[in-house]
């Protein structure tokens, strides 16, 4: 696919340029959802919805989240597995980037089993519906009360550290249970990524350290009411790069055979997730059967050079499933201009609803639904409606002349958006609808004020009376 850069011709161009005749058939690869188009009304359509009737209907800022590019994101990932690997496999939706009923029940429902990463999330998933055969507990300081409802759940928990394992192991005594578990390893490898999305190499907060690989087998080795399923590793989020997961593999195949050593056969290989997606023109990641394809390659290869049998395979993506399905819509508000330095226009959402940009500095792209064609001859930051100087959504972004109460559109909003939404300001989170063949379903409500102070609580000491005459 290609997708042009950003312009230096801005007036020249439009919000049309973010779409293409023909968009990769990998939706990580877009910018914009797969049905993602432009109706005769020059408004913006996803699922075949038009974007601006939406923001009518159920306000903004709202999440858009389309049916069929989550899907078909779900599809290729399994699709590929079973293609590319002799073995068994389970994908699994890394839940922690947009955990609900609604997101919960499409992945389980497209053959996926669910990573979770606290009681929230492993709660979120079983009412949903989603089978505890195929959720997958994660997590670096699991409390006894979450290791309490996973033993109750019946899901399978992933190991991180010394506390947990001795905690888990005195928990499914007293219990008289058998528990399956992973351990999740730090193989020490290096991504270019941002530093705190980066997991794999050796100075991380998550998993064991290679050097205790064996002291961590001997002691699995005497506590059989820990089934020991496998290990598992993550190197990192965002990731373009593909030799990582080449090399992963063959650390981990060796992290199996050292097992072997204590009498103990791993049969589950989880190799975690990672793969990016288009936030930008600039962007170009792998397609997701590529990424699958180097997986199963690297897992085979590193299995046959070890005399292996080949594992359950399993892989963890997030952000590569979800991220590009969705868009948020926002009106835009006031506007000032600084004369020679920049302008503003403000929209009604801001950090509250996407805290990626002044946590990550994130970059993401803007058109206006509502003027597809308009020509982009502004440079404009647009700025959130927050009490903070840093809420600021997009820097210098290529836009039309903007008006009050136009439909901004922000690409690529499904991961970590509503997942890490607050109520800043006391602002009330947004609501999402699932979009596709014209019909937009209601997945999450917007929040009330009244919602605002459901977990309030004003001891009567402090009510304010009003003053008597």
């Amino acid at each position: 696919m290609v997708l042009t850069s950003p312009p230096t011709n801005a007036g020249t161009q439009s919000s049309r340029r973010y779409l293409t005749d023909s968009p990769s058939p990998s939706p990580n690869q877009n910018l914009l959802p797969l049905t993602a188009a432009v109706n005769d009304a020059d408004h913006l359509t996803v699922g075949s919805c038009d974007v601006v009737d939406l923001v009518e209907q159920f306000g903004s800022p709202l999440y858009i989240l389309d049916d069929h590019s989550l899907r078909a994101a779900c599809r290729q990932y399994r699709q590929g597995f079973e293609q590319y690997y002799p073995g068994e496999a389970l994908v699994l939706y890394a839940s922690k980037a947009w955990n609900c009923l609604a997101v919960c029940a499409i992945v389980a429902s497209e053959g996926l089993g669910i990573d979770v990463v606290s009681s929230g999330e492993l709660f979120t998933a079983t009412e949903a519906g989603v089978n505890p055969d195929t959720i997958y507990f994660h997590g670096n300081n699991k409390a006894v009360d979450e290791l309490i409802l996973a033993l109750d759940t019946g899901c399978r928990i992933v190991v991180d550290n010394w506390y947990e394992l001795k905690t888990l192991g005195e928990l499914a005594t007293q219990q008289g249970k058998t528990v399956p578990i992973l351990l999740r390893i730090t193989p020490g490898i290096e991504c270019h990524t941002h530093e705190y999305i980066r997991t794999g190499h050796l100075d991380s907060k998550f998993g064991f350290d290679p050097d205790q690989i064996a002291s961590v087998f001997q002691f699995l080795a005497g506590q059989p009411q820990l089934q020991c399923l496998g290990v598992h590793a993550h190197i990192g989020s965002q990731i373009f790069e593909l030799n990582p997961h080449t090399d992963l593999g063959g650390v981990m195949a060796q992290w199996i055979v050292t097992a072997q050593r204590y009498g103990l056969t791993l049969t589950e290989l989880d190799v975690g997730g990672g793969l990016g997606i288009r936030y930008t023109e600039s962007d170009d990641p792998p397609s997701i059967d590529t990424w699958v394809k180097t997986v199963c390659e690297s897992v085979v290869a590193a299995c046959e050079s070890q005399g292996l049998p080949l594992p359950r395979l399993l892989c963890e993506p997030g952000r590569s499933l979800i991220g590009s399905a969705c868009v948020t819509a926002y009106r835009v508000g006031s506007q000032k201009e600084v004369p020679g330095i920049r302008s503003y226009a403000a929209v009604d959402g801001g950090m509250s609803d996407n805290p990626r940009p002044i946590t990550y500095q994130s970059v993401y792209r803007a058109l206006v639904a509502n003027r597809m064609s308009a020509p982009l001859s502004e440079t404009i930051t647009l700025a959130g409606k927050h009490c903070e100087s840093g809420d600021i959504l997009i820097k210098d972004a290529p836009l039309p002349t903007l008006r009050t109460d136009d439909v901004i559109t922000v690409a690529a909003t499904g991961a970590y958006n509503y997942s890490m939404a607050s109520n800043y300001n006391r602002v009330p989170r947004p609501a999402a609808v699932l979009v596709g063949d014209g019909e937009a379903r209601l997945i999450l409500r917007r929040e009330t004020l009244q919602d605002l102070l459901r977990q309030d609580c004003l001891p009567e000491s402090l009510a304010l009376k009003t003053a008597q005459a």
